[in-house]
Formats: structure tokens, sequence, C-alpha cells
């Protein structure tokens, strides 16, 4: 109900702009201030629409949550969106416990959003996990994210190269071509995953005063995870490294373990097992399609292979980024990038998924015993 009134005020008041504008000949001060009004409550109705405000939701766990911004600079990459030259820099966010004091260690959980996206595209997630005890870090992929600032205040936006690519890419139609722009893509995140999770293990390695809560940093206890093309980079660094213990994929395809196309145009798959335990989360908007979707075929066969270290976990009535915080920042937008209203509210939905994560961290990092 709330949106359509605010739709019906835009209507409302983009008429009267425009009568305004019209009309202003009549009236050249009145006219334009007129205008000027109405459009002012035009651009207010539209933000209040796209953005309401919410409460964050609160996290469950017995520690205080802290969160820091930091900028890590690879100094063995050249920008690949870039012409000037730079090396690739990543924006990184930490959120952690306070006061933690079980053991002097805490697993770590290093996470990737999809494209478009940004590194507090799942905080409400990142929170409820520190506030369970687990050191959280976010990345944000240069130029694969929707926009971000560098260390030296520089504002850097999606690339427009990259999101044509994404835009354009038709994997159950021109299979070859998808595969060229995942190894292009793949190449670019798990490079970045694996240049700040080592930067990360080297930092809490030398114990460092300044380091604070990266000498919490248990590395025998990581889980790497994303959403969407992050969720595949993950599950891409879940065979690459051996100091992983497990991944959570919300909503991606095994990208990485496509090793070619066959001459009847299917993509091939890497069908050795997967090293270690995974958790898959889906929305309606795959769900009904792995079948169907070239590039999901081994998310299909993964499903007959349910078991303690597969998980795969449906959440009906909601799409794609209902997966993520955007159903609770802005529900219009949601709807509208899912092409649907989501049936369950994003507090209840981002609190199942919360809970399905946490249950399977502790399982498999914390080898804590869950019902």
């Amino acid at each position: 109900m709330r949106n359509w009134i605010l739709l019906s005020m835009m209507v409302f008041e983009a008429f009267l702009l425009i009568y305004c504008l019209v009309r202003k000949s009549n009236h050249v001060p009145a006219g334009y201030l007129c205008a000027f009004l109405s459009l002012l409550l035009l651009i207010v109705t539209g933000w209040l629409l796209l953005f309401p405000k919410v409460e964050p939701l609160v996290a469950t766990g017995d520690y205080q949550v802290l969160h820091k911004t930091d900028y890590y600079i690879d100094h063995q990459r050249v920008e690949t969106y870039s012409e000037d030259g730079s090396y690739r820099e990543l924006p990184v966010a930490f959120w952690y416990p306070k006061e933690y004091s079980n053991g002097q260690s805490c697993p770590l959980v290093v996470f990737s959003h999809g494209s478009f996206g940004m590194k507090e595209s799942n905080e409400t997630l990142f929170r409820e996990l520190a506030s369970q005890g687990y050191i959280v870090c976010s990345i944000d992929h240069t130029y694969q994210c929707f926009s971000t600032t560098l260390f030296n205040g520089k504002k850097v936006r999606l690339s427009s190269q990259f999101m044509k690519e994404v835009s354009m890419d038709k994997p159950n139609k021109k299979p070859k071509q998808s595969l060229v722009n995942f190894e292009k893509w793949m190449k670019i995140r798990t490079d970045d995953l694996n240049f700040v999770l080592d930067t990360l293990l080297e930092k809490s390695e030398k114990k460092e005063a300044t380091n604070t809560f990266l000498n919490l940093i248990d590395s025998s206890q990581i889980c790497v995870m994303g959403h969407s093309l992050g969720g595949s980079a993950a599950l891409g660094i879940g065979r690459q490294r051996k100091d992983i213990s497990a991944v959570i994929s919300l909503e991606a395809p095994f990208l990485c373990d496509i090793q070619g196309v066959s001459d009847d145009n299917e993509f091939i798959f890497d069908q050795s097992e997967f090293p270690v335990p995974v958790l898959n989360i889906y929305s309606d908007a795959t769900w009904e399609h792995l079948n169907e979707w070239k590039q999901y075929e081994e998310n299909a066969r993964l499903l007959e292979r349910e078991s303690s270290k597969v998980q795969n976990i449906h959440f009906s009535g909601i799409g794609h980024f209902s997966l993520t915080d955007l159903s609770l920042t802005s529900p219009f937008l949601t709807s509208v990038f899912d092409g649907t209203k989501p049936q369950k509210g994003a507090e209840i939905t981002l609190r199942k998924i919360n809970d399905v994560c946490l249950k399977f961290l502790d399982q498999q990092l914390k080898k804590k015993e869950t019902n």
C-alpha cells in the first residue's frame, strides 16, 4: 500500500512539474518556483520509495560487533579495467567481535559480492556471524562493484565494459563466448580472493600489535562465501586452496569447474568430488531452472549428492536479490530487479539465511553439534 501511495504522489508531482514548466511563461518567477518545488517533491518522494527508512536487524550473538575498512593494493597485478598502469586496489570491510576471548582465535569468513554488488551487500549476515565469534572480511571487487572509494578518496564506478559483458552473456545460446567471459571474470575474482586471503594470513601470522583483531584469525578455520558471481568465485577458491574448510554459495553456478565446451555446445565440468563441505542456497530465480541452464549443470548434479558435506537449501517465494540486504534497504528495487514481489518479508528471509549459514559454519568450522 505504501509503495502505491508514493507512486501515485510521484505521478501527481510529475504532472505538476510539467504543468509548471508549460505555464511558466505567464508568470516567469512563480513558474520557475513552482517547477523547482515540484521537482524537489518528486525527488524526495522517489527517494522515500526507493530507500524507505529501516532499522538494521539486531545481531543475536553474545559479542558486540565492531567494523573497520581497509585498503589492500596488489603490486603484482596491473588493474585490468584501467589504462593508467595502476596496481589493483581492493577496499575491504571487516566485521569482528569485540573482546573475544574464546581461546583467542576466531574462524575467518571472506565474502565476494555479486555482479554490480558492494562489500556491504550482506551486512546483516556479516554482523550476525561476527556477534557469534567469527571474523568476516568482505571485498569490493573494484570496477566489478556498483561503486567504491579507494584509499586516496577516488570514487570508482562500475566498469561499462564489465556491465556490457554481463548483460550480453547468454550461456544457453552462446556457451563458447560465455566460457571466455567466465574465465576472465573468475580469473579476476579468484585472484582478488587469493590476494586478500594471503594478505590476511600474513598479517595474522606476524602478530603485530596494530593488527589487533587480525591476530585472532584461526588459519585452520576458513570459509569463503559469495553471492551470485561472487559465489562462483568462492566455489573456485574451494578447489584451488588447501587451507579452505568450507564454502557457502548464495545462488551461484560452478563456473570455475567448467573445463571447456563439447562439440554439441555443452559445458564440460570437472567431475571430481568437491574437496570441502559446501552449502548451496537458492531462491526461486534458479531453483526450477537448474536442469535447464547449462552453467548450473554441476549444481543440479549435486542435488543428488546431498550429505553432511553437500547441503542444498531452497528459499521459496523470493528472488535472487532477496538473498542480499537490498531486500531490506529497498524492497521496491528488489521487486524490480527480481521481476516479482517477494512473498515473504525481508526480515524473515534474512533471519533464515543467517540461521542456516551460522548452523553450517558451526558444524564445519567450530565442529559444533547442531539440531
